[in-house]
């Protein structure tokens, strides 16, 4: 895949400017390599969720990752919700309700007959290209298909990626590559549809209006939507080993990796607030 975006587009953290930063009212963020490292959540980064929401901010993962996963994540974890499977749903807990609202962009049937037709081609693509298998996660999700490329199988080289992504539009499945999967669905929605959709229902915020009050921190080619549409978009720092494949670059980089780069985030938000918790995260930039 020739390069369609080129790093010099992406200033240092350092760069974001504080006036910036203390209009932002909500945090979205992939998970796997942005919040976390080397697979594993760490208790920095998670921190950095809980000091982010206990600063008043709206927290949200956008995920690929399945709806078992996502159930969780909306109950037990610091945030206001989450939307999963790279747009297939939002999930929010109503912690006074005690109920957790599941929200579908496709009905019930379509998502059957889906699941019917992306099994199938699950088989067809791992009978075409050696040493993919389904992902760890396949049997948590509800409509799409991930094909693991180097979670839990030897790392496979772009070739092998784009194979899995030709034989996907084949069938006519939309395919978006994570760090660690490539995901098939059918269906017309991506991480940015669903967040809109998210953000409209349940917090009456515009984030098309309001873009610059909402900060995406991604690292992988399936979050390209969400950095072309945030102005104050934020790339951990691995985000430059996905350069010749993304359509569009954050307008941030983050000095460090994965969950240590969010921490950075999270500090350079907090540090510009009048409620910051002192202590809580060191700051990455100086206060203003």
């Amino acid at each position: 895949m020739a390069n369609s975006a080129s790093n010099a587009a992406m200033r240092p953290l350092s760069a974001f400017p504080a006036a910036d930063r203390r209009r932002v009212r909500a945090v979205l963020t992939d998970i796997d390599d942005t919040l976390s490292t080397d697979g594993r959540l760490t208790a920095a980064a998670y921190a950095a969720l809980e000091a982010l929401s206990g600063a008043g901010l709206i927290v949200v993962p956008v995920t690929g990752r399945p709806a078992g996963w996502c159930d969780h994540i909306a109950r037990f974890w610091p945030v206001a919700a989450v939307v999963g499977e790279n747009g297939a749903f939002y999930f929010r807990h109503d912690r006074a309700a005690r109920r957790l609202i599941r929200r579908f962009v496709l009905e019930d049937a379509a998502r059957a007959d889906a699941r019917r037709r992306l099994a199938a081609l699950g088989q067809r693509i791992m009978a075409a290209v050696p040493g993919t298998a389904l992902a760890s996660d396949q049997g948590y999700r509800d409509a799409d298909l991930a094909i693991d490329f180097c979670e839990d199988v030897a790392p496979l080289g772009g070739d092998a990626i784009d194979r899995i992504v030709a034989l996907m539009a084949a069938a006519g499945v939309t395919a978006k590559v994570s760090s660690i999967h490539v995901n098939g669905y059918i269906g017309d929605y991506d991480k940015l549809t669903t967040s809109r959709l998210l953000f409209a229902e349940c917090f009456a915020l515009d984030i098309d209006a309001g873009r610059d009050v909402v900060v995406y921190a991604g690292d992988s080619p399936n979050d390209a939507p969400m950095f072309a549409h945030f102005p104050n978009a934020v790339g951990v720092a691995n985000v430059a080993g996905w350069i010749g494949r993304m359509a569009a670059l954050p307008a941030y980089v983050t000095p460090s990796p994965g969950g240590a780069g969010f921490v950075e985030l999270a500090a350079a938000l907090l540090a510009v607030r009048q409620d910051y918790p002192e202590g809580f995260l060191p700051p990455a930039t100086p206060r203003s």
